[in-house]
Parts: C-alpha cells; sequence; structure tokens
C-alpha cells in the first residue's frame, strides 16, 4: 500500500460540534484562541474543555476542512454573537478582565474545572512516582495532596511513603485546616510540574526502546548489558531498570499480582513457560493457579523436555512477561514488592 492513500483509508468517528471547536481553537495560537473565548457562554467552554480533553488525533486533511468550514461560518456571521455576548463585550470596554470574571463568576468556575482535572488526572499515575514526589515536598504540602486525590490512590501513595514520614503526614492530614487560595495555587502549580515530570518519564522513547529491547533477551544477557550501561552512565541505568520485567522475575511479584496475571493466561502456555524452569519459580507460578488446573500442567510437566523446542519455551515466557508489564502499565498488578521497590529505586 502506499504512503498517500494510507491516510485516506483510516476511518474516523466524525466529530461532535463541541469537538470541532475545540480542535479549531487548539490549532490556534494561544493569544488568538484566548481572544475567541470570550464570545462563548460558560457553558460553552465547559463542554469545549471537556471535548479537548478527550480530543482524537485529528490528522491534517481534517483539520483543514474543519478550518475552511469555520471560516465560512465566520463570512456568514452564523451564532457568532447573542444578546449576552454583546452584554459581555459591554462589560469589557468599562471593567477590567478580573472584575468581568469575578462579576460573570467565570474565574470560579475555570478554577473548580481546572483543580478537579488535575486531581483526577493525578490520581491515573503511579503511587510510587507520586510518593518519591512527596518525600521531597514539606509534609504540610504532601497532606494537603493526599487530602484532594481520590481516597483509593491516596491509600496507596501512603503506603508507599517510608513510615516516619507516613505518620506525620497521616497527623497533619486529620488537623489540616482550610488553606488559603494562594497557598492551594502554589501547591496546584507543583503538581502541575509533577505531572509534567511523569509525562516526560513516561513518554522517554530512548528509556522505553531500550527497555522493550533487553526485556527479548535473556536474564544474563540483560544483566551484562546493565552492567556495562551503568558503567557509562548510572542515571541512564536507574531510568531502564524499573521498565525491566522477565520471566524470573514473577519470584519477586506479590503474590496476589501472580493470581490476576495467570487469571486469564492459557494452561498451553503456563505449561510450556514452566519446562526446565527452576523449581522455585515453578513453585511460584503454580501456586497462584487453580488446584484443578495445578494438577494438569504438573501431569504435563512431567515428561521434562525431550522434544521441545527451546525457542517455544523462550517465547512462552516472553508472552507471560510481556503480559505482566501490560497489566502494570495499567496498575492491575504490581510487579515487585513495595520494599523491594524502594530498594531499588
Amino acid at each position: 500500500m502506499d504512503f498517500e492513500d494510507f491516510e485516506e483509508q483510516v476511518s474516523y468517528k466524525p466529530l461532535s460540534q463541541p469537538e470541532k471547536a475545540a480542535a479549531v481553537l487548539l490549532s490556534m495560537g494561544k493569544g488568538v484562541a484566548g481572544k475567541l473565548l470570550k464570545f462563548f457562554t460558560q457553558h460553552e467552554l465547559q463542554v469545549i474543555i471537556r471535548a479537548a480533553q478527550n480530543l482524537r488525533t485529528i490528522p491534517p486533511h481534517e483539520l483543514l476542512q474543519l478550518i475552511n468550514e469555520f471560516e465560512d461560518l465566520f463570512t456568514e456571521g452564523a451564532g457568532l454573537m447573542d444578546n449576552a455576548k454583546a452584554m459581555e463585550s459591554i462589560l469589557e470596554e468599562g471593567l477590567s478582565p478580573e472584575e468581568v470574571d469575578n462579576l460573570l463568576g467565570r474565574r470560579a468556575t475555570f478554577q473548580s474545572l481546572e483543580a478537579s482535572t488535575i486531581w483526577d488526572d493525578l490520581g491515573e499515575a503511579d503511587p510510587g512516582f507520586v510518593a518519591k514526589f512527596l518525600e521531597k515536598e514539606h509534609p504540610q504540602t504532601a497532606a494537603y495532596i493526599l487530602s484532594m486525590v481520590p481516597s483509593s490512590f491516596g491509600a496507596k501513595v501512603l503506603m508507599e511513603l517510608n513510615e516516619e514520614r507516613r505518620a506525620d503526614v497521616v497527623n497533619r492530614t486529620v488537623n489540616l485546616k482550610q488553606v488559603s487560595p494562594k497557598a492551594a495555587e502554589i501547591i496546584e502549580n507543583r503538581v502541575v510540574e509533577l505531572m509534567r515530570a511523569m509525562d516526560a518519564e513516561k513518554n522517554a522513547t530512548g528509556t522505553v526502546k531500550v527497555a522493550e529491547l533487553m526485556n527479548e533477551l535473556e536474564k544474563e544477557q540483560v544483566e551484562q548489558l546493565l552492567g556495562a550501561l551503568e558503567s557509562l552512565s548510572k542515571e541512564a541505568a536507574e531510568k531502564v531498570r524499573p521498565r525491566i520485567f522477565l520471566f524470573e522475575d514473577l519470584l519477586t511479584m506479590p503474590q496476589r499480582s501472580r493470581v490476576t496475571l495467570f487469571n486469564d493466561i492459557s494452561a498451553d502456555i503456563i505449561t510450556m513457560a514452566l519446562r526446565g524452569a527452576p523449581m522455585d519459580i515453578r513453585e511460584a507460578v503454580l501456586s497462584a493457579i487453580g488446584a484443578r488446573q495445578r494438577r494438569m500442567i504438573e501431569a504435563d510437566l512431567g515428561s521434562g523436555t525431550t522434544g521441545i523446542n527451546p525457542r517455544d519455551i523462550a517465547v512462552a515466557r516472553r508472552s507471560i512477561a510481556q503480559e505482566a508489564i501490560r497489566l502494570a502499565n495499567n496498575n492491575q498488578i504490581e510487579l515487585k514488592e513495595k520494599g523491594e521497590s524502594s530498594a531499588a529505586a
């Protein structure tokens, strides 16, 4: 297939009107888009913000069509002004931007929307990463952040903190008083910085690629490469190491995570992966599955590795490791016990 033809053959879900508006605004420069925002009602802005947060990738040719559609509507003057918008324009002529925002209630609305988005987004992050961030912050700041995030996520972050720090933060959270708007703004700006750092780490293409390559190798090869990398750059090795997970690392996985992992993996793959495996790994895997399935697999393993292609064993083990990484990325399992994760970090 020619690359020129590929884009035309991809089907996209049609955009809704709010999604179209969000796409056009995002394609403009910040200054121009900012001027246009004052022509929307408060409700329209809320709808557009939600649409922008879930907007799919838009190919260039589709974006061009949207811009042309916008230009046509602008030329016709369809629905760009109504009485409410005209009144806003009158207010803006005689009042400062802050006075207009306060009068129309826009500032409170935007701050509420932005804050809820910040805390909801933070609740989707890695608890261990957030805990490391809170270790460096003042305990009072940590207490405020934990009071704002979803309870289930806050509990996970709390358990990642060291025991002394954990007790201090819990005490401060219990006795937390009303936080001034200025202090809340400063803390929320720090949270935004944290989320940017997490995004940068998550999207570190080079680190991810190296980890993916190492996850395709045998344990001995990985250890040799990590040792060589660490001799060149300890920082680079520390970025790669947490992303590596091999079949042998099942020994350090919490039992509850092993149960979740092997719940949807077929018996054939488990059997193949366990052929020739050390007894400690074999027991770790078999203890995570049902008794009936365990008996069947143990019976199959009795034949040993005679006539089995070593490559098939390697493929089965790699598929299990890759599934573990996928589930961990979705926060469904933990690859290592908390104590071991902290020590590795």
